[in-house]
């Protein structure tokens, strides 16, 4: 019977070559990739499609905002908790490949790439957390560590895997070349969690919310402009018309919004209840990123559920708000 294998593709070149490793000696490989406000599949997409092997994608919102909230392992240079995050992908790949009759799941992680979680300690931690120690191939590096169970039964030949470590890319490059492939990404985190301006916001809903926060919140975080007001209200201001857009799209989840009147100007979301010196503060600050010309004031519109009304409005001078951008 032939060998199957199930590879996490998140689209970078190391993922990539880990299912060309196994494949080059005969193993069937899938893809699998998770999806979340934080990582998307489009990388996995371009890469199965490259590679012309099957991809499952899966749905890790919950996962990784309870990661998020109580990572055990804590968390990277932000609010990436990547060891917790890696055993959780790699336990939930697991419950694939025993459904699905795989004999092990695989990833590109390459020894001592990240300092902190790909050292061998890291490496063993997330081998040992996802429940899948002895299936649980990393084929980069695999001469570098313990053979696996796939590897000790002769269903792969670990003398045709990898010795790789380190950040250094030569070897991969020159696997690259030897299996053909011509398009990969630039070595990059591509994870949310890793950015700090996002993580600030991130945080801050974090601190705001008891529990798990909504996915729909999270989802807005991806917006730049976000305001915690001094009442504790908190805001979105769009940048442009396609923001502008995207957050009057949101009215039809009965979430409030301010939109200038009179000048041209942006539209915001209100989040969450708001009080009433709040919601003054936040039309003074739409109002001064309208295009109010020699206007002194501008009115600005507030749209509810349960109807609307406008008010005219001093803008306020942009270094008297600037305390509040997250």
């Amino acid at each position: 019977m032939s060998t199957r294998g199930l590879s996490l593709l998140s689209g970078g070149l190391d993922s990539m070559l880990a299912i060309c490793l196994l494949r080059d000696q005969g193993v069937a490989m899938e893809g699998v990739v998770f999806v979340s406000p934080f990582f998307g599949a489009q990388g996995a997409r371009k890469a199965a499609a490259q590679l012309g092997v099957p991809l499952r994608e899966v749905d890790f919102t919950d996962d990784i905002l309870a990661l998020v909230r109580h990572p055990p392992h804590g968390f990277g240079g932000a609010l990436n908790p990547c060891i917790d995050c890696h055993a959780a992908m790699i336990r939930r790949a697991g419950e694939l490949m025993r459904a699905g009759g795989y004999d092990f799941v695989s990833t590109g992680e390459v020894l001592n790439q990240r300092p902190m979680s790909q050292n061998r300690r890291s490496l063993e931690t997330v081998a040992q957390t996802s429940g899948l120690p002895g299936r649980l191939l990393r084929p980069l590096s695999a001469q570098l560590l313990e053979p696996t169970e796939p590897e000790l039964d002769g269903r792969v030949d670990r003398a045709r895997l990898g010795a790789i470590q380190g950040r250094q890319r030569t070897e991969q490059l020159a696997l690259a070349k030897r299996f053909g492939l011509t398009e990969f990404p630039s070595p990059a985190g591509g994870c949310l969690l890793t950015e700090k301006g996002y993580c600030r916001k991130l945080r801050d809903l974090l601190d705001h919310t008891e529990g798990i926060p909504p996915a729909e919140d999270v989802a807005l975080l991806r917006f730049s402009r976000h305001f915690r007001l001094p009442g504790g209200g908190r805001i979105i201001v769009g940048r442009n018309r396609a923001d502008n857009q995207a957050l009057k799209a949101l009215a039809r989840q009965g979430r409030a919004l301010l939109h200038t009147v009179n000048v041209p100007g942006p539209t915001a979301a209100i989040l969450g209840p708001i009080g009433e010196e709040d919601l003054l503060r936040a039309a003074q600050i739409v109002a001064a990123y309208g295009d109010r010309g020699a206007l002194a004031q501008v009115v600005v519109r507030h749209v509810t559920p349960g109807g609307a009304r406008e008010f005219a409005v001093d803008p306020l001078p942009r270094e008297a708000f600037a305390p509040w951008m997250l």
